[in-house]
C-alpha cells in the first residue's frame, strides 16, 4: 500500500512539473488516500499484534 501511494505521489510531481494540473491533482489525492489506508492498517497491525501483558 504505501508503495503504490509513493508511486502515485511521483506520477503528480511529474505531472506538476510538466503542467498537467488535473493530473497532478488526481494522482496526489489517490496518493493522500492510499497513505492514509496504510496508516490505518499500520495502526491496527501493532495493536493486534501486542503481546498481552
Amino acid at each position: 500500500m504505501l508503495h503504490y501511494a509513493a508511486v502515485f505521489f511521483v506520477i503528480a510531481i511529474i505531472a506538476a512539473v510538466l503542467g498537467f494540473g488535473g493530473l497532478a491533482a488526481g494522482a496526489a489525492g489517490l496518493a493522500k488516500v492510499l497513505f492514509a489506508l496504510f496508516l490505518i492498517g499500520a495502526i491496527v497491525a501493532l495493536v493486534v499484534g501486542r503481546p498481552r501483558a
